[in-house]
């Protein structure tokens, strides 16, 4: 089975006939949850179901559960934790195992709901200058331990059954815009790019997906990230990543054109798989038609990520939350 090359939403808290019947149709890759699709433990769970029943098979659906401000999932359905930067700030040199358990514990809440895959680690290099929309959900800014850190999140939800997504390739920290407003530029050589912003993706270049950044580098190609083929290969030559490259969402107003053009723009740059959010119906129809089925090769690095979801290890949830709080001081979730 060819899977759709995009990943989408839904509009509520289940699935209306209108969008199983879309979906049905279409066999989008996988999909994605938002606020207003959650409400309790049992609807996310029964929405899940809704989307797997519709394409009729066990495709992933993932979210954004980073903590901090981006977290879909709250109490009492989920723990609420502190935002990443504050984290790994307050855990110092135990910063890996502390944020191994946080995600640990997350992919473990995850996997119960439904949900298979976390669009974490986000590996861009906090700077001083970093758009506060993003600033405080990295994870620091030496590269080296970034990317230590960066590895100990993939490997948590990993072994909790959850598929990680890498972001922002090829590195979003240099943004002092928000990119779910403005195109970001960033006007730096690639040899500094290279060393510095590039460096967390390259080490983690063998997870098994990763999500594009909407922004100009311009000293190496005038189109976005997303919809640029020379940062495209930038990534799969430079970087090293043969994983699944998705976008980030194409809605974002830092690409400009309407969702189904920008949708074929990044196919033919060469991302795998589009995401899609926050459109009306219709939008979606375009979108998944725009996009259609993946390419072969797409289809091959969508297989492989897929075939990397395990069941999760054992978990002894009192001795991890423990052994957290320790490593944290006694502070490990959002007050």
């Amino acid at each position: 089975m060819t899977f759709g090359a995009a990943i989408t939403d839904a509009e509520g808290l289940r699935l209306s006939d209108e969008e199983k019947s879309l979906f049905r149709e279409m066999n989008p890759f996988g999909f994605i949850l938002f606020a207003r699709n959650i409400d309790t433990a049992d609807q996310v769970r029964a929405l899940c179901d809704d989307f797997r029943e519709a394409v009729g098979r066990n495709c992933p659906i993932t979210i954004d559960q980073e903590g901090g401000r981006v977290q879909r999932l709250r109490s009492p359905i989920a723990r609420e934790w502190m935002p990443p930067l504050d984290h790994t700030t307050r855990s110092g040199e135990k910063a890996e195992s502390a944020m191994y358990l946080r995600y640990r514990l997350i992919a473990q809440e995850l996997f119960e709901l439904g949900i298979d895959s976390n669009c974490a680690p986000m590996v861009d290099l906090a700077r001083e200058d970093t758009h506060p929309f993003l600033q405080n959900r990295c994870y620091g800014s030496d590269p080296d331990q970034v990317s230590r850190i960066g590895r100990a999140v993939a490997k948590g939800h990993l072994d909790g059954g959850v598929l990680p997504v890498i972001k922002h390739m090829p590195g979003h920290g240099l943004s002092t815009m928000d990119s779910h407003h403005d195109l970001p530029h960033v006007d730096l050589p690639l040899d500094e790019l290279n060393r510095d912003d590039f460096a967390p993706f390259r080490a983690l270049n063998d997870l098994p997906m990763g999500m594009t950044a909407h922004l100009v580098y311009d000293q190496i190609d005038p189109q976005p990230a997303t919809i640029s083929s020379v940062m495209i290969q930038l990534i799969r030559d430079r970087i090293g990543f043969d994983g699944l490259i998705m976008t980030d969402d194409i809605s974002m107003k830092a690409l400009s054109g309407a969702p189904e053009d920008i949708a074929r723009q990044a196919l033919d740059a060469g991302c795998d798989v589009v995401l899609h959010c926050n459109g009306s119906f219709d939008a979606r129809a375009r979108v998944l038609e725009a996009a259609g089925d993946m390419t072969d090769r797409a289809q091959s690095r969508a297989e492989k990520a897929l075939s990397m979801r395990q069941k999760p290890a054992e978990l002894d949830i009192p001795a991890a939350e423990a052994e957290l709080s320790a490593l944290m001081g006694g502070q490990v979730y959002e007050r």
